[in-house]
């Protein structure tokens, strides 16, 4: 509804609704996947994993992982095998076969 050529608030959309509809028309289901993984990885990987990590991406079947710094980074390396399995039988297949680990933002998506 208009009033005065300015929109009342009922007639807002979030725009995390608007974005997440259209992803899921031009995206593939890695993407629903990245979700269950962001919405499992605590779990998965466990507190300390998971306040210095974040679920950032797949390409094909390998799943990028920011991390929040270098040492973090070659920690991960000695746990890769570890957490493939534990993400893989937490979603039901074997979905992941690679892991990448790269500094960047490690916040809530």
């Amino acid at each position: 509804m208009k009033t005065n050529g300015i929109k009342k608030r009922e007639d807002f959309v979030h725009l995390g609704n608007v974005i997440s509809k259209t992803l899921k028309t031009y995206r593939h289901e890695s993407d629903d996947e990245l979700s269950r993984i962001w919405s499992l990885w605590k779990g998965m990987v466990g507190e300390m994993i998971s306040e210095n990590t974040r679920p950032a991406a797949f390409k094909g079947r390998q799943l990028i992982v920011n991390v929040s710094d270098s040492v973090w980074m070659q920690q991960l390396h000695f746990l890769e095998k570890e957490m493939m399995r534990k993400i893989n039988k937490a979603l039901g297949k074997r979905l992941v076969e690679k892991m990448t680990f790269k500094i960047g933002p490690v916040g809530n998506p």
